[in-house]
């Protein structure tokens, strides 16, 4: 993720957390940086595994990091949210693993970007839980939708990507058919990818290099 002023320039957002600072690898259950209204535009930190408001523990969140978008308007976890919280998650990138039979060697992780590496929204929905002592915890999940010709080769689902009018018209208020609308694949001339270190598998290594692509196999 970009640094603070480029994030709210190129996104036009409202004011950023005092906390905010560049990730370059973000694992389940940690703090993604969010927009929840579109008026005001504030980011703040939302949990990465939707938590619905009638779970009775945090652990389901894990299982519910992405959201299918074909189905996500009928699934008793997302249905609420979709109708009445949605949000944009920030990103500048992602990671998918190319996955192959193991005579065919290990898997290989790729990131993924928009060819002029500006920052973008992911389609999202969040909730608001309270663990059995009252404590608030707001969580949120990403849509994901059918796979571009670009991400299809390594994957055959992709994060809804979301920029320009789409970004914002997520959030207002409209029929669910308009929202419905937006959850596609994104322009896959838009996008570019490269195999990456498969140190991103460490969920506690956030480091620069990991988005660099990674060395020629000898």
């Amino acid at each position: 993720m970009l640094a603070a002023d480029e994030v709210r320039e190129q996104l036009e957002l409202g004011s950023l957390p005092e906390d905010w600072r560049p990730r370059f690898n973000v694992a389940p259950t940690q703090p993604v940086a969010a927009v929840t209204d579109a008026q005001t535009r504030q980011v703040e930190w939302l949990r990465w595994g939707l938590i619905p408001s009638w779970a009775k523990d945090a652990s389901i969140g894990s299982r519910l990091i992405n959201a299918r978008s074909e189905t996500a308007m009928e699934k008793p976890s997302f249905r609420q949210a979709f109708a009445r919280r949605r949000c944009i998650i920030l990103a500048d990138g992602f990671y998918e693993w190319q996955h192959k039979e193991k005579k065919a060697g290990p898997s290989v992780p790729y990131h993924f970007h928009l060819k002029n590496r500006s920052a973008f929204g992911f389609a999202g929905l969040w909730e608001f839980w309270r663990d059995a002592e009252g404590n608030p915890l707001r969580s949120c999940t990403i849509l994901t939708t059918s796979a571009n010709a670009i991400v299809a080769p390594v994957h055959d689902r992709m994060p809804v990507i979301l920029s320009g009018p789409d970004l914002w018209a997520w959030l207002q208020p409209a029929d669910p058919g308009v929202h419905a609308a937006l959850l596609k694949p994104y322009p896959a001339d838009q996008m570019d990818a490269y195999p990456v270190s498969r140190a991103v598998n460490d969920p506690t290594r956030d480091v620069p290099d990991l988005v660099n692509p990674a060395a020629p196999s000898s």
